[in-house]
């Protein structure tokens, strides 16, 4: 028996060094999502007016890659639309890219929003590719 609670609280101490969140930093690993949050039509509102605000000169309308600054970089910006895309994302993942930026491309760091204003846009974006949301993922 003992045995069995030393193996169970390894795995659950190490859970955060496995999955598509992985390599984020550990205050974005641990950080709880407000999965609630994330699926009003408020957050998505509210996250779709400082979309327009911010992103969509790059993440184009709809969020199809095409806005009007994509053009002049060797990076192209995230397609949100892409159902490929929202398959393989995390909503963990996309806070921390609005906050962080991606190093090595044209998306900057947008650290002066809000945690709240931040997961506004991640309810936003992740509703652009539709359906395509993961069938069977790990809870956040």
């Amino acid at each position: 028996m003992r045995r069995l609670l030393v193996s169970l609280a390894i795995s659950l101490t190490s859970s955060g060094c496995s999955g598509p969140d992985a390599d984020l930093p550990p205050e974005y690993r641990r950080m709880e999502v407000p999965v609630e949050r994330l699926r009003t039509s408020e957050a998505v509102a509210r996250g779709e007016e400082l979309y327009e605000a911010n992103c969509i000169l790059c993440h184009g309308e709809g969020g199809n890659g095409r806005g009007r600054r994509s053009a002049a970089f060797a990076t192209k910006p995230t397609r949100f639309a892409d159902p490929a895309w929202r398959r393989q994302i995390t909503p963990r993942r996309v806070f921390f890219v609005v906050r962080e930026g991606l190093q090595g491309t044209p998306m900057p760091s947008w650290s002066w929003l809000s945690g709240e204003e931040t997961w506004d846009v991640v309810a936003y974006v992740l509703t652009l590719a539709g359906d395509a949301a993961p069938e069977k993922r790990p809870s956040p």
